[in-house]
Parts: structure tokens; sequence; C-alpha cells
């Protein structure tokens, strides 16, 4: 799909802006690109061209960013066709190495923002997923494209974007017990349990008992809060809370991207 979006662009929408404050549709794109060549690069090959010292998030943050934006500057040159040519070469060589792992052996890095040091391959994986959704994502809107809402695709991305909850959450003091209900509204949704125990947030199966909060987000707009492409005062007049409102639109600071 991604191919296929790129190929139907006319020159100039290569140049509109997206919703990433900082680049345009021609930098999500040389951003895809960069990404699947280092991922494969590391995660199939072992090859790491500098390990630099990561003593916290923020440490991590800046790493990803520059190596980021280094990427951008280099691949934006090409042109689109040789930008769309590579892209193709590099997808699929991401598509065999997903397939390749062992979805419980350890992934080369921890899911940062969902707060693990440490993470199984599938939830790689699945961070994988989200990453190159969302980008997407961006491209389309930028360009006024439909979005990709399919509950095949939209959903998985939502369900871990949703993982970052427990982290987002680990300040907010509540007593043990309290549970907390999100929703994403849409065909594309579903609805999501954070419960407080032993002075832990967890996620959690359908509970019995009631909700200290219940935050309904629409499926059109979740996916730009939890990727930094809406902020939450933008967000608060689609958003609906009962119960205890602070708690509830905590949710509305989840970044489930390396930021």
């Amino acid at each position: 799909m991604l191919i296929e979006l790129l190929r139907s662009l006319a020159p100039s929408d290569w140049e509109k802006h997206t919703v990433s404050p900082k680049w345009k549709v021609k930098d999500v794109a040389a951003h895809l690109l960069d990404t699947a060549l280092r991922g494969v690069s590391i995660g199939r090959d072992g090859y790491v061209a500098e390990n630099p010292a990561i003593n916290s998030p923020t440490d991590l943050a800046a790493f990803i960013n520059r190596l980021n934006h280094e990427g951008v500057t280099v691949y934006q040159r090409l042109s689109p066709a040789v930008l769309i040519a590579l892209m193709e070469v590099a997808t699929k060589f991401v598509a065999e190495y997903q397939a390749s792992r062992d979805p419980f052996a350890m992934a080369p890095y921890g899911v940062s923002w969902a707060g693990e040091e440490k993470s199984p391959n599938w939830f790689d994986t699945a961070r994988e997923l989200t990453e190159r959704w969302h980008h997407q994502q961006q491209i389309r809107l930028a360009v006024n494209r439909p979005g990709i809402m399919t509950r095949e695709l939209y959903h998985p991305v939502l369900d871990c974007f949703l993982r970052a909850l427990p982290f987002t959450y680990r300040d907010s003091s509540a007593k043990t017990g309290t549970l907390l209900q999100f929703t994403v509204s849409g065909e594309c949704g579903g609805i999501w349990y954070l419960y407080r125990t032993n002075e832990v947030w967890q996620l959690v199966e359908p509970p019995i008992g009631a909700a200290a909060s219940e935050t309904t987000i629409p499926q059109e707009i979740a996916w730009r809060i939890f990727t930094k492409g809406l902020d939450g005062d933008s967000a608060l007049a689609q958003v609906k809370v009962s119960g205890d409102v602070s708690l509830g639109l905590h949710i509305l600071r989840m970044v489930s991207i390396v930021a």
C-alpha cells in the first residue's frame, strides 16, 4: 500500500506539509526508507555503526532523533523515482526479516515508550507496524487520500500503542483497586482497562466492577494523539470523560513513539 501510494503522488504532493511539524511528505518517505534499511542492518545483520552510552530515556530519544534527522537529510536528496525503487527493496527486506524472527526471543532493543528495557520480538515487530502505519497515515492525511482505517490493519496498531498506558500512568497515584476504562470508538477501536495493584498500573482483561473513569477517543484522532500529531488541548473537544476527569485525561499525555 505504501508503494502504491508513493507511485500515485504528483510532484507537488511530495512538498506538502504533514502533521509532523518539521517534515514534508518527502521527508516522511525518506524516514521510512532510512528506518527500514537501518532496522534490517541491525536486526538481521547484527551491524551497529555506533553504540553510544544510553543512560536515560532522554539519551535514547536524543540519539534516535539524531539518526532520524541524518537519514532524512540523506534520502530526501533522492528523486521520487529512485526513492520508490529503493523503498521496494528495503520493505521486502523488512518483511522477510520480521517473518523470520522467533516471536518470543528477545529483540535487540526494548520498546522504550512502554517502559521496557528488554522486549520480545513480537512486541518489537508490533512497534515496527505502528511506525510504518502511522507514517504512511501522515502522508495520506497530507495529500488528502483515504486513511488505512480497516480493523485488520489499524486495530493492531491501537492495541500496540495502548501498551504504553502503564508506563504513562506510572506517576499517577490512586488507591489499590482503582480501575480505568479507555475506549477508542469506531469499527477499528476497542476497550482497554488499566488497573492499580500494589502501587503499579497494569493492563487487564475485562474486569468485574465499576471504573473510576471512562475515556472515549474517536479512532480518527487516536493515532494522532499517541504520535504527537495532535496536542492534548486540541483533542479535548472530541474526547469524552466520565468519572475522575484528571485520571481519565492523563492518557492525552501518552506518546507511543520514541520522541
